[in-house]
């Protein structure tokens, strides 16, 4: 592969390898890379490369995405766009309509919402990478989903090449699921529109470890604000809040979906398996399943182990190249397999690499 070029409207420091805007650090060059600070520029940069049939990678804030170790032959865009918009938050208002561009900071818009008293994404602080990427994924942790705030999303139809609004009806969201990621070729997601309840207390708490850490029961609410702290301080303790210095949170976060499982097979799981509803289906945990297949935190020798925090992490000790973290990714899955009969599935975009 070629040197990778770099372009780019404004002055923006970038790296030549993707692995420096992943936030597992791996992955090898692009041959072209540009970074599209304004919605027009990311458009046109889309266009540009479906109009030559070059293969094309929009990549936000990295967190979700394991690039090969050969990089990718062609053009990766970095969405850098930014621009909040509100809607009906003043007096006399009972909810509060923001539109966010696709390349706003996440965490970052938790904290306004929270400091604003936006109620509903204040469970969901810690998660990194951009807003465009949270209805892609639907999202979620400690009992909250975007899906459950999002009022549209606006696209790039690469298909009819044109802009596309999406109700949040029509954006197919399930457990980690989302139309735009049924066609992950197709939609470019431009900008989010939330739709926000007004006041100071979070949504009710779904999810019994934060209830446990607000002193609270399971449906009642908190402050957004004590909300907020107490996940962020659950996600450091797990590893899963971005730290320079930390290798356990050098990552792309939960590695594996919870598996979502019929009824006979749902019946097959050990005593002490997590069991969650989830309609006619019944949801475990993925954690408890590599743990109990017998590879515990920290498992792994040299450049990538899992996470001395979490087993569902899997982690960069600071040289790792993407197929090491692979290897390591196909020993656990094979061997939760062999042991309960499950296949999980990957939580991560895989790029120019195969599990």
């Amino acid at each position: 592969m070629t040197r990778c070029s770099v372009q780019h409207v404004r002055s923006y420091a970038v790296s030549d390898a993707l692995a420096a805007h992943t936030t597992l650090r791996v992955g090898g060059p692009a041959r072209r890379l540009v970074v599209a600070e304004t919605e027009a520029e990311l458009i046109g940069e889309v266009r540009r490369a479906d109009a030559a049939g070059e293969p094309l990678l929009v990549l936000g804030g990295g967190s979700n995405v394991v690039i090969g170790d050969d990089g990718f032959d062609g053009t990766v865009v970095l969405i850098r766009t930014s621009g909040i918009r509100v809607e009906g938050a003043g007096c006399g208002w009972t909810g509060a309509e923001v539109e966010v561009a696709a390349g706003e900071v996440w965490d970052d818009f938790v904290d306004r919402a929270v400091d604003e008293q936006w109620s509903g994404v204040e469970a969901l602080t810690g998660i990194p990478g951009l807003v465009g990427a949270t209805p892609i994924q639907n999202v979620g942790a400690y009992g909250a989903e975007v899906a459950h705030v999002i009022s549209r999303v606006r696209t790039w139809d690469r298909l009819n090449q044109r802009q596309q609004t999406f109700a949040a009806a029509d954006c197919g969201f399930g457990y980690r699921w989302s139309r735009f990621k049924a066609e992950p070729q197709r939609w470019v997601v431009l900008a989010v529109t939330f739709q926000f309840a007004l006041g100071d207390l979070s949504a009710p708490i779904a999810y019994a470890e934060l209830a446990r850490a607000l002193g609270v029961e399971l449906g009642e609410r908190a402050t957004a604000r004590a909300v907020r702290d107490a996940v962020r301080q659950l996600r450091a303790g797990k590893g899963m809040v971005l730290a320079e210095a930390d290798h356990d949170t050098w990552s792309a976060g939960s590695f594996f979906t919870n598996p979502v499982l019929g009824a006979e097979q749902a019946q097959l799981l050990p005593e002490g398996a997590p069991r969650h509803p989830s309609g006619d289906r019944v949801k475990t945990s993925a954690a408890w399943l590599i743990q109990h297949a017998g590879f515990d935190k920290g498992h792994g020798q040299g450049l990538a182990t899992l996470s001395t925090k979490h087993t569902l992490a899997l982690t960069n000790r600071g040289q790792a190249r993407a197929e090491d973290v692979l290897a390591l990714a196909r020993e656990v899955r094979d061997g939760v397999e062999a042991r309960f009969g499950i296949t999980l599935v990957p939580e991560p975009v895989l790029v120019n690499c195969t599990l």
